[in-house]
């Protein structure tokens, strides 16, 4: 559970007590009697507090973002994640976006994939899901879920003479 607390005023000029938070939703939240005001996280959610720039920072546990760029047909691994030293079965929900700007085209990609690591080598525990949305230009493309070593990878497919923009986001959870 995340807190904040309200601190006597400071003896030089600082800035001032916090009297409310105010979130993407809902009213604003003022100070108990003790002035604190508790943010409280739902499952699956952490929140890190930044002193330093005043910020309090909520994440999603087990996401990932990122981008990459293909060039003609070659491969790229958008995002790698470390199946760990640990004996785990881990669940990954990929979505992958893919923007071609010349044609223009698009395509999109929602994979699930299961993997398993003994804590030294990963293994694919069955053949990924598969969503695919493409235009015709980008048919040659594609995105898939793999596992190397003890890493499951996110890794699209690029187009001959085309060069792709791609952004992909994971959620995965291991037990």
């Amino acid at each position: 559970m995340s807190q904040i607390t309200i601190l006597p005023p400071p003896v030089t000029p600082g800035p001032g007590p916090v009297q409310t938070i105010t979130g993407d939703v809902g009213g604003a939240v003022s100070a108990d009697g003790t002035s604190t005001i508790y943010l409280v996280t739902g499952p699956g959610l952490t929140s890190t507090g930044v002193p330093v720039n005043n910020t309090i920072i909520f994440t999603l546990d087990g996401l990932t973002q990122a981008t990459a760029q293909t060039i003609g047909a070659v491969t790229a691994d958008i995002i790698t994640i470390n199946l760990g030293a640990v004996p785990t079965t881990w669940i990954v929900e990929a979505k992958i976006v893919g923007f071609e700007a010349t044609t223009p085209a698009g395509c999109g990609y929602n994979l699930i994939g299961v993997a398993r690591t003994n804590g030294v080598v990963g293994t694919l525990v069955s053949a990924q899901d598969k969503y695919n949305a493409e235009e015709a230009t980008l048919l040659p493309g594609d995105a898939n879920f793999v596992v190397v070593g003890n890493s499951a990878i996110i890794r699209v497919l690029g187009t001959i003479g085309l060069t792709i923009n791609w952004k992909a986001t994971t959620v995965q959870m291991g037990v």
